[in-house]
């Protein structure tokens, strides 16, 4: 197939999917997070955490339309762009795909609707569970597209035609792909460590502006104790299992996201280094001695096989896969010194007085989401060439019908489209938090102590 063609498919793909995925990130962890809430409310009668759950409500609702309607044309591209593929492979991803419209969607959409409209309509009791089935309509949406994706990483469960098909044997491998668990369970503590910054970097910013002082402190106060939880979570255990799931069935990925270019027992990490692969090394590496063989292993003086071992057509790009996988890492790492930091000041009372810290909680809201977006970027673009690791290279996924002038054309229209959706949605965010909480006079009558029981929720 053309490389141009292969190349605007791919760059075409790459836009809608990261634009799309914007929304997801905070979506899939905010409703955990309302449903906390709600529970709080429920269970201790204190209509502090009730407000608190609306105003987020509010924020999960817009960024769940912006979502659905960005999803829509990645979806497309299935069949536009990438005809060859969901012809051979449509068979089995047809079926996480339809099951998460079919299910996960519905559920979600539905019991917002009660979230949103529901609260003075139906008894407290109801409007709980409804904030319970939002958050798992949003994991259980999250779990199901990722196995789509572990599928394309890890293939099982399927059986290979005459005619070059793939067809499904086992949905219930499928769904329990073993690729699947600890990689869903990082994407998802991802989206929960997003919406636990978002919630304490608003709450910075409301605390800064002396406006909506017990909401601010309520959702600072949950956010940083949820977001330290949620980032150690990220690193143990399902960054670690995930990792090694990639040492297991993609060695070529793990070498290429460390920077391995030849063949080590006793492999080094790399903290930090730029890969020349001109001269197949890294330029002034900052290493740990043996410490890649150990996370790799389990085993301090074990051989990682480095890029030279494996043939040149079958090599990730290198530099893209290897800076994205280090920012990652370096901000999940700040991640936990950031929200270490915050506790630390909650627990000794001084943290709603700390500006240097909230502006620093503030302007960190970015972070999470570029974190996940590389994260995205490490595990799609280290599985190139393959489309379907193994069995289908990416250059033979994309539509014959198709020209590369017709790809960039709808690209630029996209481009456009996603501008102009980028900045309705800002302001509609931007919007909802300058008008604040609701029934914010209700919150400033059940004032939290400033100095005792900081750390009580």
């Amino acid at each position: 197939m053309d490389s141009a063609i292969v190349g605007a498919a791919r760059a075409q793909f790459s836009l809608t999917l990261m634009f799309h995925y914007l929304f997801p990130i905070l979506t899939m962890g905010l409703g955990t997070l309302i449903a906390f809430l709600k529970t709080l409310e429920y269970f201790k009668k204190d209509e502090r955490y009730g407000i608190a759950a609306r105003f987020w409500t509010h924020i999960f609702a817009i960024n769940f339309a912006f979502g659905v309607v960005t999803g829509i044309p990645m979806e497309f591209q299935f069949g536009t762009n990438w005809a060859t593929f969901s012809g051979r492979a449509g068979d089995i991803v047809g079926q996480p795909l339809a099951m998460e419209s079919a299910y996960a969607f519905f559920l979600e959409s539905i019991f917002l609707g009660v979230l949103l409209f529901g609260e003075h309509r139906v008894r407290p009791v109801v409007h709980w569970l409804s904030s319970i089935l939002v958050a798992a309509g949003s994991l259980f949406s999250g779990y199901i597209i990722v196995v789509t994706n572990a599928w394309m990483q890890h293939p099982v469960g399927y059986k290979l035609v005459p005619g070059g098909e793939i067809r499904l044997t086992s949905l219930m491998a499928v769904l329990l792909n073993p690729f699947a668990g600890w990689q869903a369970a990082h994407t998802i503590m991802g989206s929960l460590v997003t919406a636990a910054m978002v919630m304490a970097g608003i709450g910075a910013f409301y605390t800064l502006s002396d406006r909506h002082r017990q909401f601010a402190r309520l959702s600072l106060r949950v956010g940083i104790i949820l977001g330290l939880l949620f980032s150690l979570l990220q690193v143990y255990p399902t960054g670690d299992a995930n990792s090694a799931n990639v040492t297991v069935y993609q060695p070529i990925k793990l070498a290429t996201m460390e920077g391995l270019f030849h063949t080590e027992k006793g492999a080094s990490l790399a903290i930090i280094g730029m890969p020349d692969e001109d001269h197949e090394r890294l330029l002034d590496p900052v290493i740990v001695p043996r410490l890649l063989s150990f996370l790799a292993y389990g085993n301090a003086d074990a051989q990682v096989k480095g890029l030279s071992a494996y043939p040149s057509d079958l090599r990730p790009p290198m530099a893209i896969t290897y800076y994205m996988y280090h920012i990652m890492i370096g901000l999940g790492s700040l991640f936990i010194a950031l929200m270490g930091f915050g506790l630390l000041l909650l627990l000794r009372g001084s943290l709603f007085r700390t500006r240097w810290f909230l502006w620093a909680l503030m302007l960190a809201i970015p972070f999470p989401y570029i974190a996940n977006e590389a994260g995205w970027v490490v595990s799609e673009v280290g599985r190139q060439p393959w489309i379907i690791y193994g069995l289908m290279r990416t250059a033979a996924g994309v539509s014959p019908n198709v020209s590369a002038g017709e790809i960039v054309f709808t690209l630029l229209g996209f481009t456009g489209l996603y501008c102009v959706l980028g900045l309705l949605f800002v302001f509609l965010v931007g919007r909802r938090i300058a008008i604040g909480p609701e029934d914010d006079e209700e919150l400033e009558e059940h004032p939290i102590p400033p100095q005792t029981g900081e750390a009580d929720w």
